[in-house]
């Protein structure tokens, strides 16, 4: 048995690893935020109308985040082993921060919404009348849309610098997240849904991180076969 194919194994599953868990964690996080956009107004100052026949919407979205969360978490894990030796000790700082950050301050406002919905179910009237629906919902806009992107925006920006360093990702790709990034750094909630930016990126580059892995085992044996 040859001693180096473990370690050959491993550098090819890696790739595989992150595509699947960045897939997971977009798909996860796409129908979540698209549920809640469905059924949540635009303006943070509602009177919570939706309440009555949205809550089920948003309870299924916030309920999962959790595993959207794991598998972004994941995703993080493979892609700075997939770095390896051409890791950037400032650029890795940023990309490792910014997306604990990023997942830290999704699970904030997730948790508030989630609180404002069970005390919906238990005292619809007293929520509405105390003023903790219009703090609680205010809270959860900030979060979400202020800092929470603008830390999706940070992690684009140092995953693609990386990417424009190691060519993990192909440049247009990278360029692309750079462009979106500023979209989320600089929008400053004027655009309800352009939080879906940030998973549907990682979706496109996962792709292809997947169907490069797909291809690179038979592209080995199409070199290895013996000619004539």
């Amino acid at each position: 048995m040859n001693p180096q194919e473990p370690f050959a194994r491993a550098r090819l599953t890696t790739p595989r690893a992150a595509a699947i868990a960045g897939i997971l964690f977009s798909l996860l996080l796409i129908a979540s935020l698209v549920l809640i956009r469905l059924s949540v107004p635009e303006d943070p100052q509602d009177a919570g109308e939706w309440l009555v026949s949205g809550w089920r919407n948003v309870s299924l979205a916030l309920n999962l985040l959790p595993f959207a969360g794991i598998a972004f978490l994941w995703f993080i894990g493979v892609v700075r082993d997939r770095l390896g030796q051409h890791e950037d000790r400032f650029f890795a700082t940023v990309f490792l921060g910014s997306g604990l950050l990023f997942l830290a301050m999704l699970f904030a406002s997730a948790a508030v919404a989630g609180g404002l919905i069970k005390m919906y179910a238990m005292t619809p009237k007293a929520l509405i009348e105390s003023g903790l629906y219009a703090f609680g919902r205010t809270v959860t806009y900030e979060i979400m849309n202020v800092y929470t992107m603008k830390m999706a925006g940070v992690f684009m920006i140092t995953t693609s610098t990386l990417s424009l360093r190691t060519g993990i990702i192909p440049r247009w790709m990278a360029f692309l997240g750079l462009a979106l990034a500023l979209l989320l750094l600089f929008s400053l909630g004027l655009f309800y849904w352009a939080p879906l930016v940030f998973p549907l990126w990682i979706l496109l580059i996962s792709v292809h991180i997947l169907l490069a892995n797909l291809r690179r085992p038979q592209d080995a044996n199409t070199t290895a076969t013996p000619q004539g």
